[in-house]
């Protein structure tokens, strides 16, 4: 997640106001892109193909538009498939490809429109990997939900899991990070 500050240009749909737009926070998904507006709504725009846009359609759009009945955003990410929210009561929205459960509701059914994952609460960080998803809880400890076949959920197999799964052994995160290809990252609070 970045922080959008001073830009050049206008993003369609995004207003500018003092050099400045609406835009709180702002991601890229691997063909679409994701703000969190300053009313705590948010806005995709690009590829659309499994419904990664949340609008309720799988048509692309080339300016933002409302990602669906999502209030109360205070964070975002989006990955090659998938896009993820968090919101200020703490859990975790997805929609998208649900190819391998990414969306971690529990089924593998792709959603155009977001969907609550499953059994979080407390989450302070959302990470979207390739094929995978994270979340990072209040208490230090880390969720993860998706592909698996590289061991990226990090709890010790190599089965995927349409549903959050605790990251084995993994205590004290701070920060966390989903890689490209398989792959995460954490941060512990002793700096390890």
């Amino acid at each position: 997640m970045k922080k959008l500050f001073l830009i050049s240009t206008a993003v369609l749909g995004l207003t500018v106001v003092n050099s400045r737009t609406n835009a709180q926070f702002i991601s890229g998904g691997g063909a679409h892109s994701l703000a969190v507006c300053s009313d705590n709504t948010a806005r995709a725009w690009g590829y659309n193909d499994y419904g990664q846009l949340g609008n309720g359609t799988s048509t692309a759009n080339n300016v933002p538009i409302p990602v669906s009945a999502l209030t109360s955003v205070t964070a975002i990410d989006g990955e090659v498939w998938h896009s993820l929210a968090l919101k200020n009561d703490s859990t975790v929205w997805a929609w998208g490809r649900n190819m391998y459960g990414e969306l971690g509701n529990g089924t593998t059914t792709n959603s155009n429109v977001p969907v609550q994952v499953s059994s979080l609460t407390g989450i302070t960080a959302i990470v979207g990997g390739f094929m995978h998803s994270l979340a990072l809880k209040n208490d230090g400890t880390v969720w993860a939900w998706g592909y698996n076949i590289y061991g990226q959920l990090g709890n010790g197999t190599n089965t995927t899991s349409n549903v959050p799964m605790q990251v084995s052994t993994l205590t004290g995160v701070i920060a966390i990070a989903g890689g490209g290809y398989g792959h995460c990252l954490a941060l512990k609070n002793d700096g390890t």
